[in-house]
């Protein structure tokens, strides 16, 4: 008995010393690489798949090539974040998780999920698209049209305005 005692005390120093080794900072680092990849994997898997559920979801249908044209009245309405950087810093967080995905890190329509969508996603760069007013794509933003989905339930008025303010940094210089 007393044998057993002394064996489990031996094995039980020995781990407790194993511990301390200099092997053990290399497992934690090991670890915390494994961990940022597992996060990152994580993180763009869920990207696509939101993109996925949102290109499925809600926006109307309209034929190809239809025109996408905004009420007269959305032209009126203004832009209560209009120059304020805070919200169009917070845009762009928004749009790295809403709209990267089909639009493009740069907004030009070349986003992994744009090869599979028709119609191709706008290009947020170009004169055509700048040349909205910010209650159009607003209202855009709001209504959604097939393959993008409205975000009225998803993002609240705020966050759409913090997007219309960061799309505008994406005009071509």
């Amino acid at each position: 008995m007393i044998n057993i005692i002394c064996c489990i005390t031996v094995i039980t120093d020995f781990c407790q010393r194993d511990r301390r080794t200099s092997i053990r900072p290399t497992v934690i680092k090991h670890q915390k690489m494994k961990s940022r990849f597992l996060k990152k994997t994580m993180l763009f898997a869920g990207t696509m798949g939101a993109s996925a559920f949102l290109i499925s979801s809600t926006g109307s249908r309209l034929p190809d090539g239809t025109p996408w044209v905004a009420p007269a009245s959305a032209d009126a309405v203004k832009n209560p974040l209009s120059g304020n950087a805070e919200a169009t810093a917070a845009g762009k967080k928004t749009y790295t998780i809403y709209c990267v995905a089909c639009h493009g890190e740069k907004g030009k329509g070349d986003g992994l999920a744009a090869a599979g969508l028709n119609p191709k996603p706008a290009d947020h760069s170009n004169a055509k698209f700048q040349g909205q007013t910010d209650g159009v794509i607003y209202w855009k933003l709001t209504t959604g049209r097939a393959p993008m989905a409205g975000y009225a339930k998803m993002l609240t008025d705020d966050q759409r305005w913090q997007l219309v303010n960061y799309m505008r940094t994406l005009k071509k210089h």
